[in-house]
């Protein structure tokens, strides 16, 4: 690879339609980016969604593409009516069942393998710990960390175990904050004790069960590091995550478009600070200018070598070993297997499992 190539492995982006667009085409053939991520507006019906992956895929035929959704459940589901829905998973939280757990991973796995996408940002690792919070809510599992940890992790390895990237977030925790950092930059006010004792516990856990992937948060800890939200922080991505919690997975951040950053930096300012500080590939979701901002952020950084070789090569390889794992030997997902698989009447049987009342525990006479 050339260095505008391997720059481009670190971005992964977003673009409106529900065809590949001449914004996204020039951003995967002159930019080499080695991500898209998907939304609501890009996704209209099963057969156009297997066609749009198949495409966009065939931009990029040297270095296959991450394909990347928000399939969480509940308020966050970006696919059609032909799939299995699952509610937000709190509701998955009041089962405490680590098998229904998986059994959800599961399904949503394989039916977003079928469609050609090969990495789902969830699960939610963010403990419901602030009832105003305006942005986690219902997307947690629960209010404390035993129960996020047991059903993070069976989310996690339902959807590994079935050729799913998954992603958790949003790291070190967006379950105390009270403002929305797709509007505004949220400060929470905790130690790295306080962390370590609550916040960190269902990251720990899954990271020992060799967890592939997590995205950082858009929050600023101000006892930790006064400057810099976390998905810039070297002190919370390097020195926490990578060294203190011997994290060698890939490093997401959130979107770079998100207010909380854009209010205080440029896109080429927040991607170069974000990979210095750790992070392995950025989101960009909506606006080229600011995809191409990024990309010549980081690509300047190299050539004034504030970016290192050596940098830059780890993030490469972290990416490299899991597209080999997630992504390669590239298939194009077929429409009549997809059709097969997605919504089946096993997957629908175990939505119903999560929408039924929980069972209640009996107390033990022994």
């Amino acid at each position: 690879m050339d260095i505008k190539e391997r720059i481009g492995q670190l971005l992964m982006v977003g673009f409106d339609g529900t065809a590949p667009s001449r914004e996204v085409t020039e951003m995967i053939t002159k930019y080499k980016v080695g991500g898209v991520i998907l939304f609501k507006r890009n996704i209209q019906s099963l057969p156009q969604l297997v066609k749009l992956t198949r495409d966009l895929q065939k931009l990029s035929p040297q270095t296959p593409l991450f394909m990347g959704i928000d399939q969480e459940g509940g308020r966050v589901s970006r696919l059609s009516k032909e799939f299995t829905i699952f509610p937000a998973m709190a509701a998955v939280g009041k089962h405490d069942s680590a098998s229904l757990g998986y059994s959800v991973g599961e399904v949503t796995a394989r039916e977003l393998k079928a469609v050609g996408i090969n990495v789902n940002f969830a699960p939610v690792l963010d403990i419901h710990s602030n009832p105003k919070n305006p942005v986690i809510g219902d997307r947690a599992f629960g209010e404390t960390p035993a129960i996020v940890s047991k059903l993070g992790l069976a989310l996690m390895m339902g959807q590994e175990d079935n050729g799913v990237m998954a992603c958790a977030k949003h790291f070190p925790g967006h379950g105390d904050t009270s403002t929305d950092s797709h509007k505004v930059l949220p400060r929470v006010k905790h130690t790295l004790e306080r962390l370590l004792d609550f916040e960190l516990r269902p990251f720990q856990h899954a990271i020992a069960n060799r967890l592939d992937a997590l995205m950082t948060a858009h929050v600023l800890y101000s006892k930790i590091d006064p400057e810099n939200p976390a998905s810039l922080s070297k002190k919370i991505i390097t020195s926490i995550l990578r060294e203190g919690m011997n994290y060698d997975g890939l490093v997401f951040s959130d979107d770079l478009e998100m207010q909380a950053i854009l209010d205080h930096y440029t896109a080429g300012e927040a991607a170069l600070q974000a990979v210095l500080a750790g992070s392995d590939i950025l989101l960009v979701c909506h606006r080229m200018d600011l995809q191409v901002q990024a990309f010549e952020g980081l690509l300047d950084a190299f050539r004034k070598k504030t970016l290192s070789e050596k940098r830059l090569t780890l993030s490469l390889a972290r990416i490299l070993r899991l597209k080999e794992k997630y992504v390669m030997p590239m298939s194009s997902p077929s429409l009549k297997k997809a059709k097969e698989i997605v919504g089946q009447e096993s997957h629908r049987e175990v939505l119903a499992r999560v929408l039924a009342p929980p069972e209640k525990k009996t107390a033990s006479l022994l």
